[in-house]
C-alpha cells in the first residue's frame, strides 16, 4: 500500500470521526437537554447521527489497523490511535500527535507493496 495515500486517508477519516462525534453530540443535546426535534428529525436526531458516527467510527478503527501496518507502529501506538477514538475529538489529536511525532510516515526499510 502506499504510505503516502494511508495517511492521508487516516487523516480524513480522523477528521472525519472528530466531526461525526460532534454531530452525534449535538444531537444527543437536541434529544436529552432541549426535548426537540430540529427540522422535523425524531429524537433530535440521535438516529440519524448515530449511525453516522458509527459507521465513520468502524472506519476509522479500520483505518487504524492498517496503518499499524503500513506505517510499522508498535501496539502502543495502536491502542492509543484506537483509545483515542472514544473520547470526542481525540482522534484529531492523536493524528496530530502522530504526525508530528514522524508515525504517519513510512520508515526506513518499509515496502510500499501490499
Amino acid at each position: 500500500m502506499n504510505p503516502a495515500v494511508v495517511r492521508t486517508v487516516f487523516r480524513t477519516v480522523a477528521i472525519a470521526e472528530a466531526f461525526s462525534w460532534g454531530l452525534l453530540l449535538v444531537a444527543m443535546f437536541f434529544k436529552w437537554i432541549l426535548d426537540a426535534e430540529p427540522l422535523g428529525l425524531a429524537e433530535g436526531g440521535v438516529p440519524v447521527a448515530g449511525p453516522i458516527h458509527g459507521g465513520i467510527f468502524m472506519l476509522y478503527v479500520l483505518t487504524a489497523v492498517i496503518a499499524k501496518f503500513v506505517f510499522r507502529w508498535d501496539a502502543k501506538t495502536l491502542v492509543v490511535a484506537l483509545a483515542s477514538s472514544i473520547p470526542p475529538f481525540a482522534t484529531v489529536w492523536f493524528e496530530r500527535k502522530a504526525d508530528r511525532e514522524g508515525r504517519l510516515t513510512a520508515q526506513a526499510g518499509a515496502t510500499s507493496a501490499p
